[in-house]
């Protein structure tokens, strides 16, 4: 049976999302963003600042599923420019400097204008 770790987002009761979901050995983590739990942007419009406090949260959420990000196989990030790319790869590449995770970065639109980047991971924790 999953394990659902519940999200702190302001929208994920309306859209019916967990941060996070243990399936056995795997940990699916949402597409995480900057947001905090009363819908502010912490990091401003700095896509660096933002892009931490989206790992910060995944952390948690991995945490709260019984593992950490050092078990993360996989992340997808999520840029509303382009021209992010270097600011949000060097503050992805702070965190997993030593885990080097498969990754793939895109363009795409976001749900709220003021979101710079949205990452979501799996993770391998047996």
């Amino acid at each position: 049976m999953p394990t659902h770790v519940a999200s702190p987002s302001p929208y994920a009761p309306t859209i019916g999302f967990s941060a996070a979901v243990r399936a056995g050995d795997w940990i699916h983590v949402a597409g995480t963003t900057a947001v905090d739990g009363d819908g502010a942007i912490v990091g401003g419009d700095d896509p660096a600042a933002q892009t931490r406090e989206v790992l910060r949260k995944l952390a948690a959420a991995l945490h709260e599923a019984g593992t950490s990000l050092d078990r993360v196989v996989r992340t997808r990030i999520y840029l509303t420019d382009a021209a992010d790319w270097e600011p949000v790869g060097r503050a992805h590449g702070e965190a997993f400097a030593t885990v080097r995770p498969a990754a793939t970065m895109v363009v795409a639109g976001l749900l709220d204008p003021r979101m710079r980047v949205e990452i979501e991971a799996v993770a391998y924790a047996p």
